[in-house]
């Protein structure tokens, strides 16, 4: 089996035909180029010449019979000789006719295939495909049409002349013409159908949905042509099965209302047929197929091109599937919407039966009508589903308490039932918000790798999720995957809005086994569906509630309000950025102005006061002495706060150099000021392994090391807990947009982290952070927070080595500046749980993305 065709037919239809004897190939069905099958039915004749010259260039060999003229006689000669210069010119005027009402634009197929590729016969309901609406152009898209003109030949002998009636097409370079002895009653006229036409139409009008409208078809296109049984049958999907939704039949005959027929039952091919050709007609299925001479056209190595042809011959696996069920005749009718096929109508004879051109445009003209009945009642419940869905809408934004694009997401909001769904989600950066049932676990990886490949803005839905993606429906429940699933993307970067549904089981009855379309009938095994007797009962898994067009509109509108909500609030975060990067910029020049300025008279009083103390020291009593010295103790107090606060202040204006550098040679370089504080409180260094290099400034790194290091000196265990110590290690954590987004620290050696990374090749998702890890007394909670900012400590500035509070501060400003982040752990587990000491404290720190 070719893969092309494999991968039409479902897994379930392989597995089927692989289950049967060798001697049934379901695939040849697919395959089998209709359109080419080289034979018309044998009550009429074809002859195809060319459009310049008129010489005949294909005839079928009944022509004698038909034309009274032998097949051999007319290939090669002017067709004129047989009908006339005038009849010639009144063919030709017709097929222009049509060919300029059906699409002007459209091109010929040169006597190529139907578009699509190759094409073969549909079986359901009597599914044969091309007739009476033989395409203007062979192989145009889109549904065709076709000429009838009355037709005199000269009879030899007693019989005199012969009426026709002539249905005439283009084909490439070639007209087509089919000749069809006339019936009693005189020329084919508008006015003999169109009574009957306007009578059923009436029937229609009066319908209020597509079932109704259906089940009055069927009655109409009985009451026109005399099929024993007439069903309107409606496709799922394009490629879908389809249901029996109207039936009118005589008495005795098994109801096949509400049977599914599997989609293997009519082939791609066939249905691309039924989208060009409104009517089929198959007059006897015992019928002996008249042969067209040549087989093969000279020009093209094939043989005509038949797919707009009214008398094609049928497919041999057709004719067995409509003997295996009883039917001598048949008929069908091509629904379409929106240029695609919804359905048909189809009818079907207990004996053979021939209907008159006249007939044949009847229900032509009906099909038509109905299509467009369809679409307007279609569009008419369209219509009252948006405006419900639409008002629906309205409520829900005028009742949000807060413009923002997150109060559509707070519970009783409303959004999931807006699409009748069961759940909904906005991703926007880090943020997963939902409302409705919980969010299946895998939906969220499942959209960011969907939103890829889907247009910005656009609607992407299916009420078959686990089938879009090849999964069976077992495995998409154990993966956590919804059945329906609709969503808007917002950007390249993964912002969606999107609602997701539930598996629906959908019970239904079939006409076949469609875990096994290929039975044995009387003929052998072929396709062959079963009626009411032998129903099957079989559950459709793996898809929810289908989404409606309505509510693809409605997803799309309030799309635009949220896509205008983020717009609006990116605008607003924008200039707040830039009115708070201004407004530090402002504090930052006004901190080192003020601290600048400061010191001056600061210096001033602690010089004057140094002064008194020194010329009068002899004659000031104690008190004053005390009080003197300590102005000046304050001021150089202030005086160290003041640059402490230059210092900080310069962090925010002064670039950084950043460099690749090994992080283990700015650390030695941080010893040199820090080891003696750590030598005196007896606190060892521990490093577990070699740190990486990474970029950063040289100088800022070595000033985050050193303050991490004096604090770790000054907030060292109390004595007799334990050995000091103090570790400092490099760690893959989640980059920024993997994480949570709490900020959380992450605990070392735990999910997520990997420690002791010598480099910065760490997994995708990863970024290398560093740690500075001490078992001292550790940060109560509370206090976390207020140890980052400026002049905060945790003791009184006597205790633990004094200090201004400003280390943590400096080492969060630079961290900050260099794009990374900083955060704290406390109580924090020591790398060597032997060694004692307090609760502990971890700093972590990362310095931005890195190459």
């Amino acid at each position: 089996m070719s893969e092309d065709v494999r991968g039409w037919l479902t897994p379930r239809a392989v597995a089927a035909e692989a289950g049967v004897s060798q001697e049934f190939d379901l695939s040849q069905c697919v395959r089998e180029p209709i359109h080419l099958l080289g034979g018309v039915q044998s009550y009429g004749a074809l002859v195809a010449a060319r459009l310049d010259d008129a010489v005949v260039d294909t005839v079928s060999r009944n022509a004698a019979d038909v034309l009274g003229r032998a097949a051999g006689e007319l290939v090669g000669r002017p067709f004129t000789e047989l009908i006339g210069d005038e009849q010639w010119a009144l063919a030709m005027e017709s097929a222009s006719v049509v060919e300029d009402a059906v699409d002007p634009a459209a091109p010929g197929p040169d006597g190529g295939a139907a578009p699509g590729g190759q094409d073969g016969d549909g079986q359901a309901g009597g599914a044969d495909t091309g007739g009476q609406a033989g395409g203007a152009g062979g192989g145009q898209d889109g549904p065709a049409s076709s000429g009838v003109l009355p037709m005199t030949l000269e009879g030899e002998g007693e019989g005199g002349p012969r009426s026709y009636d002539v249905t005439v097409h283009r084909s490439g370079e070639l007209l087509v013409l089919e000749f069809e002895p006339r019936a009693t009653g005189g020329p084919f006229v508008f006015q003999n159908f169109y009574p009957k036409v306007r009578r059923a139409l009436q029937k229609l009008q009066g319908a209020s949905d597509v079932t109704e409208c259906c089940a009055a078809a069927v009655r109409e296109v009985q009451a026109l042509t005399g099929y024993d049984r007439v069903v309107a049958y409606r496709f799922d999907g394009r490629d879908g099965p389809g249901q029996v939704i109207a039936e009118a039949r005589n008495e005795g005959r098994e109801p096949w209302l509400g049977l599914w027929f599997p989609a293997s039952d009519i082939p791609p091919q066939a249905r691309r047929l039924y989208a060009r050709n409104w009517i089929r007609v198959i007059g006897d299925v015992d019928d002996r197929t008249a042969g067209l001479l040549p087989e093969l056209r000279e020009e093209t190595g094939r043989p005509l091109d038949l797919s707009a042809s009214v008398l094609r011959t049928v497919s041999g696996y057709h004719l067995e599937y409509l003997r295996n069920i009883g039917v001598a005749s048949s008929m069908s009718v091509s629904l379409l919407h929106d240029g695609e096929l919804w359905g048909l109508i189809a009818c079907h004879g207990d004996g053979p039966r021939l209907l008159t051109p006249e007939v044949r445009a009847a229900c032509e003209f009906f099909g038509i009508a109905l299509s467009l009945q369809l679409a307007a009642v279609a569009g008419r419940e369209e219509a009252d589903e948006l405006a419900r869905n639409r008002r629906t809408l309205a409520t829900l934004l005028a009742r949000l308490a807060s413009p923002a694009p997150d109060a559509l997401m707070r519970p009783g909001s409303g959004l999931a039932e807006l699409l009748s769904a069961d759940g909904a989600v906005l991703l926007r950066g880090t943020e997963t918000l939902t409302a409705g049932d919980r969010l299946p676990d895998a939906l969220p990886g499942l959209l960011a790798q969907l939103a890829r490949e889907a247009p910005v803005g656009e609607v992407w839905s299916t009420d078959r999720l686990p089938e879009a993606l090849g999964l069976e429906t077992e495995e998409a429940e154990e993966q956590g995957i919804p059945a329906g699933l609709l969503f808007l993307p917002f950007n390249r970067d993964g912002d969606l809005l999107a609602w997701w549904r539930h598996e629906q089981p959908a019970p239904r009855e079939w006409a076949a086994d469609p875990a096994r379309p290929v039975r044995t009938g009387p003929g052998g095994e072929r396709l062959t569906p079963r009626g009411s007797a032998a129903v099957y009962r079989a559950t459709v898994r793996g898809r929810s509630m289908p989404w409606t067009p309505a509510q693809r509109v409605v997803a799309a509108e309030l799309w635009r309000e949220v896509s205008g909500l983020l717009s609006r609030q990116v605008v607003a975060l924008e200039a707040r950025n830039t009115e708070l990067s201004r407004t530090n910029e402002d504090l930052d020049s006004f901190a080192h102005a003020a601290a600048h300025d400061l010191k001056e008279p600061l210096r001033g009083i602690s010089n004057a006061a140094a002064f008194i103390v020194e010329d009068a020291g002899d004659v000031l009593d104690a008190t004053s002495l005390r009080r003197l010295t300590t102005v000046r103790r304050l001021a150089e107090r202030m005086d160290g706060l003041l640059d402490s606060l230059l210092h900080f202040s310069r962090l925010g204006q002064v670039g950084l150099e950043r460099e690749a550098l090994s992080v283990d040679e700015v650390l030695d370089d941080a010893l040199e000021v820090a080891g003696g504080r750590l030598a005196e409180r007896g606190v060892t260094l521990v490093r577990p392994a070699a740190l990486p290099r990474l970029r950063a400034d040289r100088e800022r790194l070595r000033e985050v090391l050193e303050n991490l290091l004096v604090n770790a000196a000054k907030y060292a265990a109390d004595e007799g807990t334990g050995e000091r110590r103090v570790w400092i290690e490099a760690v893959r954590v989640p980059a920024p947009e993997a994480e949570d987004g709490t900020g959380g620290g992450v605990a070392a050696g735990g999910a997520g982290s990997t420690v002791g990374t010598t480099g910065d090749d760490g997994g995708a998702g990863t970024v290398t952070a560093l740690v500075v890890r001490d078992n001292g007394i550790g940060i109560p909670a509370a206090q976390q927070a207020d140890v980052l900012q400026l002049f905060r400590r945790l003791h009184r500035r006597d205790e633990r080595g004094g200090g201004s509070g400003v280390g943590l501060a400096v080492v969060k400003r630079i961290v900050e500046r260099h794009g990374g982040r900083l955060w704290l752990e406390s109580p924090a587990a020591a790398p060597d749980p032997d060694c004692g000491g307090g609760p502990g404290t971890a700093v972590w720190f990362t310095l931005g993305e890195q190459p």
